[in-house]
């Protein structure tokens, strides 16, 4: 369904299949699809995590005592983003913390291949493996390894389909576009209508403000994603997560998803 899907989403056709958006935090949706959201009848909507790192560093900053505050507050403004955005969709959180999700990454793909079979997904639109953040990375490793475990147990497994996020560049985040690494994109230009819900969803998201500021409303990419091998880095260089104190760089990362493959059967 892939191509078939990626040609709709060009045309702005309604797709009426079951789609699935799994992404690792409230705001990724809209970041990577938000104007695209809306032609897909047979919505879910999966987040790994809550939004809310554990430190409580990102919740103080935004003046909330917890960070299940923090979350709560998220969960909100995903609220009022869908809204804004006329999105209507069946929601999933698998319960992981923000920056937290690569330590889990065996059990979120066990969680989420439950979910795409109950839902009957025929493509899943997710992030890339580019190294911007480790919860994305995570993100994709479980989309494959979910997809992988249906294939495995008899069912039709989703395509795959990447929206496109950031990575490390040259000028620091390259943003809204892939790695060299894969098909040329679809580009969807977006109608001044739906720039103006997009920008409508991402002011939505006030506790990001300042992370969103980097992201134009005016087209969304998309792709078949590659094969990866999840062994190797995705790029040349440091990951841009490695610039962040989130306790997380390339070859830890690399070992965790390695003993989840391991975990899940999936080969080495």
């Amino acid at each position: 369904m892939g191509d078939g899907l990626l040609a709709r989403i060009g045309r702005r056709e309604r797709v009426e299949e079951p789609v699935a958006v799994v992404v690792a935090h409230p705001d990724d949706e809209t970041i990577g699809a938000g104007a695209t959201l809306p032609l897909f009848r047979r919505l879910l909507l999966v987040h790994a995590t809550d939004g809310a790192p554990r430190n409580g560093g990102d919740a103080r900053a935004e003046g909330f005592a917890t960070a299940a505050g923090y979350a709560a507050a998220r969960r909100r403004e995903l609220d009022t983003a869908l809204a804004a955005g006329s999105v209507r969709a069946e929601r999933a959180g698998l319960g992981a913390a923000d920056q937290g999700a690569s330590s889990r990454m065996a059990e979120l793909a066990r969680a989420l291949a439950g979910l795409l079979r109950r839902h009957g997904a025929r493509a899943v639109l997710t992030h890339p493996y580019e190294g911007g953040h480790p919860d994305h990375d995570a993100v994709a490793f479980c989309v494959h390894a979910a997809a992988s475990l249906l294939a495995r147990g008899g069912a039709d497994a989703p395509a795959v389909v990447e929206m496109a996020f950031y990575h490390a560049g040259p000028e620091g985040w390259a943003v809204g576009r892939f790695l060299p690494n894969g098909a040329p994109p679809t580009v969807a230009a977006l109608t001044e209508g739906e720039r103006a819900r997009k920008r409508a969803m991402l002011a939505a998201f006030a506790t990001q403000a300042a992370t969103l500021a980097r992201f134009p409303a005016a087209g969304e990419a998309f792709r078949p994603a590659p094969a990866y091998d999840f062994a190797d880095p995705p790029h040349a260089g440091a990951p841009l997560y490695e610039r962040f104190p989130w306790g997380m760089d390339g070859a830890r990362w690399r070992r965790l998803a390695a003993g989840a493959r391991r975990d899940l059967a999936l080969g080495t």
